[in-house]
């Protein structure tokens, strides 16, 4: 938790003024008591009503100036609060910017939805209550006692038994409670992920009529929240009735006390009054910082959420150490050292190199052993699930190799900056996406500084130009989350057209002609191949996509069960020719 206060250093100012403003205020409400005291005691016996005037004018001015004092502290605890708050989510979105595909997959995006956003605000709220009573309630109660024990000794004896019960109750509840509001933070992502999951699903769910066990499945996880809170909830309820016990019970005996040495003239009436007026006030800020203490612990549970996610970095693999030691040795004399697979030519290596996912109990690919020459367009082929979108999702880093290399340009694929690969790399992943915004704000995502007419060649090349000139404003046609306001093709040639402003070096297509026709899914591939010196790695399920690449590669089952041209794998390859010949004829 103390690696998140460096977001408050650009607040120090106001953590500061904040609590001072709070003790200010907190002095002189403490000075109240003593005023009705001398307005008990002197003004109304000698019947002056000029001091009694005088003294109610006095109580007005401490009210007026504790006011403003609470109001400032209270502008000063807010900015520190949402300032902090705005530092930290920031720095938390901008670090799981940084997160691979396996942390991304480990974490779960409902677990970082909930810390972004659930986990901050609670830590915002306790901020801002630390700043503002923190200090003030623990001044007060202690003020309270001394100004007691300065009226009577024997009296205030009694604020010596209620104080030390008192945080017994407040910190007792706290320890218990602490574990138990991180479960029902944990339980709280369970239920959001549910929520999420039915959200994108929903025209699923609504096709084979599963409304009704989803819901069930939703009251199920709701259930165990409720559970969860209901228990914390119990524990934390008796911080106010028990602190109200001892208070009250405290009261009960400074009356009792109070009164006897009233009748023996130890005490006055106004100085009784002014004990019970210490004793409420210490009721009063204990009820508040056991409502602090509460959230604090919330707090406290919600700081070790989003701290786990900012300590979280990107597993390197095991065979990192070795690679990068052979990048130092193997590139000494500057120029590409031989992968030992190809020759020194080779543009893209992959050297025996295998992948198993987080978690999963078999490799998802095994012993992929290929070579890429710049250029060149690859064919990727296989049925579902033979791990078709993982090969080309490790050549711009979402995964890592767990053993094996993948070599780029002679260089281990591990020993290069992440931002400097992924710029080589222009990826159409499966699923078309589309950003809210307009469609030039789209395409500027694959270059920032892409002049129009660079915009509309990409649009040329990726058959998208007469989508974008059927809408109106062209360029800038609004397009609404998650491109709903345009057809899967339509989205589809709108994500291909991104990645080409780009200008890479690799163009990925990861099945994302899938929602075109056959005249367009030919001219997409006609245009594509006319770009010079791209190497164009296509993933498809139709043979005609990838049939006049210069190397296409057969997966089964997560191994390479052919690579080479349309006509050399259909003599050679019997999976190839089954895929091949389900789609034309013999």
């Amino acid at each position: 938790m103390k690696s998140l206060f460096k977001y408050l250093h650009n607040y120090k100012k106001e953590s500061v003024l904040a609590p001072l403003f709070k003790l200010l205020e907190a002095s002189f409400e403490l000075f109240v008591p003593i005023v009705i005291s001398k307005i008990i005691d002197v003004a109304i016996p000698s019947g002056n009503n000029s001091m009694i005037i005088k003294m109610g004018l006095i109580l007005v001015g401490l009210a007026l100036v504790g006011m403003v004092a609470a109001i400032t502290a209270q502008f000063f605890a807010a900015k520190a609060a949402t300032g902090f708050s705005a530092e930290l989510r920031e720095a938390v979105f901008s670090h799981i910017q940084t997160f691979d595909f396996t942390v991304l997959d480990k974490i779960g995006t409902s677990t970082l939805i909930t810390r972004m956003t659930s986990d901050i605000n609670q830590l915002q709220n306790g901020v801002n209550m630390v700043l503002r009573l923190f200090l003030r309630s623990p001044i007060v109660v202690f003020g309270a006692m001394i100004m007691a024990f300065t009226i009577d000794v024997k009296s205030a004896l009694v604020f010596v038994v209620a104080i030390p019960l008192l945080a017994i109750v407040v910190f007792g509840i706290m320890l218990i409670t602490m574990p138990l509001y991180k479960r029902v933070q944990g339980n709280l992502d369970k239920v959001l992920g549910h929520t999420r999951e039915n959200l994108t699903g929903v025209r699923v769910i609504r096709a084979f009529r599963l409304e009704g066990k989803e819901f069930k499945d939703f009251e199920f996880d709701n259930r165990i929240l409720t559970k969860a809170q209901t228990s914390v909830a119990r524990f934390s309820s008796l911080s106010s009735p028990l602190t109200y016990v001892i208070v009250n019970g405290a009261i009960i005996a400074l009356l009792y006390i109070g009164g006897v040495r009233v009748n023996i003239g130890s005490l006055s009436q106004g100085q009784v009054v002014a004990i019970v007026n210490y004793m409420s006030q210490i009721l009063v800020e204990l009820i508040k910082f056991a409502d602090l203490i509460v959230l604090i612990t919330k707090a406290a549970s919600c700081a070790d959420r989003v701290e786990a996610v900012l300590k979280t970095e990107n597993a390197k693999p095991e065979n990192a150490r070795l690679e990068n030691e052979k990048a130092a040795y193997g590139t000494g004399n500057g120029e590409d050292k031989d992968t030992g697979t190809g020759s020194n030519k080779d543009y893209i290596c992959f050297d025996h190199v295998s992948l198993k996912y987080e978690g999963a109990g078999d490799e998802t690919l095994t012993d992929m052993n290929f070579t890429v020459r710049k250029g060149e367009t690859v064919g990727i082929i296989g049925g579902t699930g033979s791990g078709k979108t993982s090969l080309v999702n490790m050549i711009p880093g979402f995964y890592h190799a767990t053993s094996g290399t993948i070599y780029f340009e002679g260089k281990p694929l591990n020993s290069m900056d992440p931002g400097e690969l992924t710029g080589k790399v222009g990826m159409v992943p499966q699923k078309a996406v589309l950003f809210k915004g307009t469609i030039k704000s789209n395409l500027l995502w694959g270059n920032d500084n892409a002049t129009d007419e660079q915009l509309w060649k990409a649009l040329d090349i990726a058959q998208a130009t007469e989508v974008v000139k059927g809408k109106e404003g062209e360029l800038e046609a609004v397009v609404e989350q998650n491109g709903r306001n345009f057809s899967g093709g339509q989205k589809q040639r709108l994500t291909i057209a991104r990645a080409l402003v780009g200008d890479p070096e690799i163009l990925i297509l990861d099945d994302s002609a899938s929602a075109l026709d056959y005249a367009t899914d030919a001219a997409l591939r006609k245009a594509v191949s006319g770009i010079k010196d791209t190497t164009v790695f296509i993933v498809s399920q139709r043979a005609s996509s990838i049939r006049n690449a210069d190397k296409i590669i057969v997966l089964d089952d997560g191994e390479i069960v052919g690579i080479g041209t349309n006509e050399e794998l259909l003599e050679s390859c019997e999976v190839y020719r089954e895929i091949y010949y389900s789609q034309y004829e013999k």
